[in-house]
């Protein structure tokens, strides 16, 4: 039996660092570019703005970008900029931008796509949410 599935497109940004990627997900202007660009000031490269492939490949999901946006970001109010995209990167967390958070320690969350489940953060509305987010790529969450 395969382990492939039809890949999902996705209305979602998405970032990496070190091949370990973020789903920026949320509707038209809920963030999703401009919490990629912070994470790209912090050191994440670009897979995808706006809209993101995603693959299911050994149990887990890949990210990668459409080729007619691949390599562009929008800045809102600056325009369209450049970036060097990386291919693909291996997801390992999803961010609800329109879902805000109440909870100071909130329990795990996870949501699925393509039969495989993902970790899931609610929007914190903090500055320092970007920075949260990629500590969380380089090591994980503690869990309870």
């Amino acid at each position: 039996m395969s382990n492939a599935a039809e890949p999902l497109l996705l209305h979602a940004t998405c970032v990496a660092l070190d091949g370990r990627a973020v789903l920026l997900t949320g509707p038209s202007g809920a963030g999703k570019s401009a919490r990629g660009l912070q994470l790209m000031a912090l050191g994440c490269d670009l897979v995808a703005d706006d809209y993101t492939i995603l693959t299911r490949i050994h149990g887990g999901l890949s990210a990668s970008c459409p080729a007619a946006i691949r390599g562009l970001i929008e800045a809102r109010g600056v325009g369209l900029l450049r970036a060097v995209p990386v291919e693909s990167a291996s997801v390992i967390l999803a961010v609800a931008l329109d879902q805000t958070e109440t909870e100071r320690l909130p329990q795990e969350r996870s949501v699925t796509y393509l039969g495989t489940e993902l970790p899931l953060l609610h929007n914190i509305g903090t500055s320092h949410f970007a920075a949260a987010i990629l500590l969380y790529l380089k090591a994980g969450r503690r869990d309870r």
